[in-house]
């Protein structure tokens, strides 16, 4: 049987909107559209949908050069970056709740709370995942919403603040040209030390390792690197073993085990708490997805 597609106007109006609460810094809308489709991009604001589907529709995404087609179910959320155009086609109910925030509050919170220049990151495109610190804050909003309650901007201030946080540590990386703090590594020895921790992840690669590197003391080197990219030595090695465990995870069916120990963890235990710290969820649960 063939569908209808939804028309371009209707597809876009939502049936609760945060436009007119007095909200902060990020605006909330609950959509409820049929089969259809739309082309657009947000000046300015980053965006994340959570799927609030009864049932599981199939969704096609276009964004960032890459394409993406997969089912998506109650609970699965979509992060796009400011002024990053996409399309999106969907042949179910698209019921979804979409939180747009602003790219100057995520950079102010990035100086203020995480002591991070918000030029270095870039913040990263993703297409499905499951996140329960995000569906959690998605269902306050939601809640809040449909109150309509006028008296709780700080609790909205609140909840906005924490989603920043969240988005900065589990959906930002480096920018692929980093700029370099004055004081901080030079451009060849930043590229040195990180073509060091790529090549040599599945190791156990230590501070001392890389200050010798460069001929320089550990103490030295880590406030250098933080300067130059914005985390610690130590949190950029975990970033990169999670994100290699994620290739794994998708591209091979090796036990997770191996992948830890690939991956440079020492255990399965051990991959399953940093995966789940980045990523909201278990190894086990991310290649189920």
């Amino acid at each position: 049987m063939k569908k209808t597609l939804a028309t371009p106007g209707k597809a876009n109006l939502p049936i609760l909107s945060s436009q007119d609460q007095g909200w902060e810094n990020i605006l909330v809308e609950q959509f409820q559209q049929p089969p259809g489709e739309v082309n657009k991009h947000y000046n300015n604001e980053h965006s994340i949908c959570l799927s609030l589907a009864p049932r599981p529709f199939r969704l096609l995404q276009i964004k960032g050069g890459r394409t993406h087609v997969g089912l998506h179910t109650r609970g699965d959320i979509t992060v796009t970056p400011a002024n990053e155009p996409f399309f999106e086609r969907w042949d179910g109910d698209g019921h979804c709740l979409q939180i747009r925030i602003a790219s100057d509050f995520i950079q102010n919170v990035a100086g203020i709370a995480l002591g991070i220049n918000a030029e270095q990151l870039q913040l990263l495109p993703e297409f499905r995942t499951r996140d329960p610190q995000i569906e959690a804050l998605g269902m306050m909003l939601l809640s809040e919403l449909k109150q309509e309650n006028l008296g709780v901007q700080f609790y909205i201030e609140s909840l906005t603040n924490v989603l920043a946080v969240h988005l900065l540590r589990q959906y930002s990386a480096p920018i692929s040209r980093v700029t370099v703090f004055q004081g901080g590594l030079t451009e060849r020895q930043l590229l040195e030390v990180l073509e060091y921790i790529n090549e040599y992840l599945s190791l156990d690669i230590k501070l001392a390792d890389l200050a010798q590197l460069l001929g320089i003391s550990k103490f030295h080197f880590s406030h250098l690197f933080k300067q130059s990219i914005g985390i610690t030595p130590y949190q950029y090695l975990l970033q990169q073993r999670v994100e290699r465990a994620k290739e794994l995870l998708k591209q091979t069916n090796r036990s997770i085990v191996d992948i830890a120990l690939e991956c440079g963890f020492n255990s399965h235990s051990h991959l399953s708490k940093q995966f789940r710290n980045f990523t909201g969820m278990t190894p086990t649960a991310y290649k189920a997805n």
